[in-house]
């Protein structure tokens, strides 16, 4: 399937692959050199493969409270908060950002779980709630330190665009298009969402990209930013055989939810809170250059006591990082273990994430 920037990204000189059954960019110059603008100065990333969801009617409130694990009574209009859908045994069947809007609740899933999450989310909801599926709407990422700067020539709103703190979100025009725009993003940097229609995709692109601190960014810098930011990514490090606990992924079911529970799986989540989880994912830091990948197993001597989930070189750090679920035992920062990668350990250490500090507008 063809997203609204496809012949964009090509004349662009994007390098083109096959995710979540589009074909999205890649690279264009280079993954590392990506990286490094977006951490410096501005990238411009095509999302436009995840699911925007919009849902309202009557109740509204109370139904999406029995399908997710947020405290919605907490939410502010414009605000943005992130959430899970799990299983009736506490599976991780995806990870969302849900905003309150005036009128309703809207929505931003993965691109390679949509359509199951609206199906699962349809299943769900009663009746007189409305879901509706955003597919003509394009979504676009500007992220780095002067994501601010080049955005905010060309936004008109009731609501300046400084006032946009992380995770809040307001109403523009774009360069006279119609756009929600938060501030908040998958890179650990400072930048914005902005959700627009999909036929006036490439003329915002364009304008974006005109400003000299933007440039557009691929699939294989998100990757690496999303990763030195200790950002799990659905698939790889979350998935319906890991529960929120194991994940590191408790903020994402709300302190009164953990309480009273009535969501998907929280008996199971619940009781994983009491007990503790058996496995966590941890950060880890390798020596050398060779990087760990997805796959590898973790040892502690003749043991193996986890798994890799998300590994590669960090451009910024220029040694190789990894995430991993290891045996709980294991998990502590500073713990000494190896990988095993093409027949060889590699030595690794328990670390802290994120990586690389986060830079979010508070």
């Amino acid at each position: 399937m063809l997203l609204p920037l496809d012949a964009w990204h090509r004349k662009k000189g994007g390098r083109m692959v096959e995710f979540a059954g589009y074909m999205m960019p890649v690279q264009y110059e280079g993954i590392m050199a990506e990286h490094l603008w977006t951490r410096e100065s501005a990238g411009l990333f095509d999302v436009s493969h995840m699911g925007q969801i919009y849902i309202s009617g009557e109740n509204v409130e109370a139904a999406l409270e029995a399908a997710l694990p947020i405290d919605l009574s907490t939410l502010k209009t414009g605000s943005v908060r992130y959430s899970l859908l799990l299983d009736e045994e506490g599976g991780i069947l995806d990870d969302l950002m849900v905003t309150c809007w005036s009128t309703g609740f809207y929505l931003v899933v993965n691109g390679a779980t949509k359509w199951d999450d609206i199906g699962t989310l349809r299943e769900l909801l009663p009746d007189d709630v409305t879901l509706n599926h955003l597919d003509e709407n394009a979504l676009l990422a500007l992220q780095g330190p002067k994501a601010f700067a080049a955005l905010e020539r060309h936004v008109e709103g009731e609501t300046p665009l400084s006032a946009l703190t992380f995770m809040k979100g307001a109403s523009f025009k774009l360069g006279g298009v119609d756009a929600w725009i938060s501030r908040s993003g998958y890179t650990g940097e400072d930048g914005f969402e902005i959700a627009i229609p999909g036929e006036a995709a490439a003329q915002v692109a364009d304008l974006l990209c005109s400003e000299p601190e933007v440039k557009p960014i691929g699939l294989g810098a998100r990757d690496s930013l999303r990763l030195e930011a200790g950002l799990p990514l659905y698939g790889h490090d979350m998935n319906p055989d890991i529960d929120p606990v194991s994940a590191n992924l408790v903020f994402g079911i709300n302190k009164r939810r953990r309480s009273e529970g009535g969501f998907p799986g929280a008996e199971h989540i619940l009781g994983v809170l009491a007990q503790g989880a058996s496995k966590l994912r941890i950060g880890l830091t390798l020596e050398g250059r060779m990087a760990a990948r997805e796959g590898a197993v973790v040892m502690l001597g003749d043991q193996q006591v986890g798994v890799v989930t998300s590994g590669g070189f960090s451009p910024s750090l220029q040694h190789p990082i990894a995430m991993a679920y290891v045996d709980a035992a294991h998990a502590a920062d500073g713990t000494a273990l190896e990988i095993e990668m093409r027949g060889k350990r590699l030595p690794a250490k328990v670390v802290p994430m994120p990586f690389v500090p986060h830079r979010y507008h508070r």
